[in-house]
């Protein structure tokens, strides 16, 4: 990338980014058209090839951008004494509702990158999504999960709420305003409910935090 473009107007940088992070959330990597890109951005390609000079260039510096940006946002948002499942969830919810202030299609942009089938694209990509992975998981590895109930599964759990704010989040995304605050205060109602379904009464808690978090790596996000 030309290091150039962050001497552009924010407004004109933030246009470039949101365009594309749209246009890649949506149609995927191999499918992203950097016609529509610069369509919705209402820039040239020649300027959009001047800075980025490939689309997988664009696409890489999206990503490394995105999840800089959405980590600064975890930092910031989730206290290190923090252990309750669901109220991690709900403070990385929160962070994700402060970058969509910004960015409203960057969770989104995330979630199908990390998912990426092309090859070229998931090739280019690859490390840094290890490296999300590793960020994310080191998050989710403070929870407590003694407050569970034994016949809970809490990967299922996970994967299940990360399945449903995934397609929350395509159906704030078609709204045009206050997107970040809906898609917090619905997802919001999920880990409640959630939470009443899956935690033991306070006075059935074990006295020993589970250990294992093994159940619970995969499919959070």
């Amino acid at each position: 990338m030309n290091e150039k473009f962050f001497d552009l107007k924010k407004e004109k940088q933030d246009r470039m980014i949101n365009a594309a992070l749209k246009i890649f959330a949506y149609a995927g990597y191999e499918h992203a058209s950097t016609d529509d890109i610069v369509r919705e951005a209402r820039v040239s390609k020649g300027l959009l090839f001047h800075y980025f000079i490939s689309k997988l260039g664009l696409y890489t510096f999206l990503y490394d951008y995105t999840t800089k940006y959405e980590q600064l946002e975890l930092s910031t948002n989730i206290g290190k004494d923090e252990t309750d499942y669901f109220a991690l969830r709900s403070r990385i919810l929160h962070a994700q509702a402060s970058c969509m202030r910004s960015y409203p299609y960057l969770p989104l942009f995330i979630d199908r990158a990390d998912r990426e089938e092309n090859e070229e694209a998931s090739r280019a990509v690859g490390s840094q999504v290890i490296a999300h992975a590793e960020q994310m998981r080191t998050i989710y590895d403070r929870a407590d999960l003694s407050r569970f109930k034994e016949d809970v599964d809490v990967g299922m759990v996970g994967k299940m709420l990360s399945g449903a704010f995934r397609g929350i989040l395509t159906d704030v995304l078609r709204l045009e305003e206050n997107i970040p605050e809906t898609y917090e205060e619905v997802c919001g109602g999920y880990l409640t409910m959630m939470k009443k379904l899956c935690y033991r009464e306070e006075g059935d808690i074990a006295e020993q935090p589970a250990t294992d978090t093994d159940t619970m790596k995969e499919g959070e996000e």
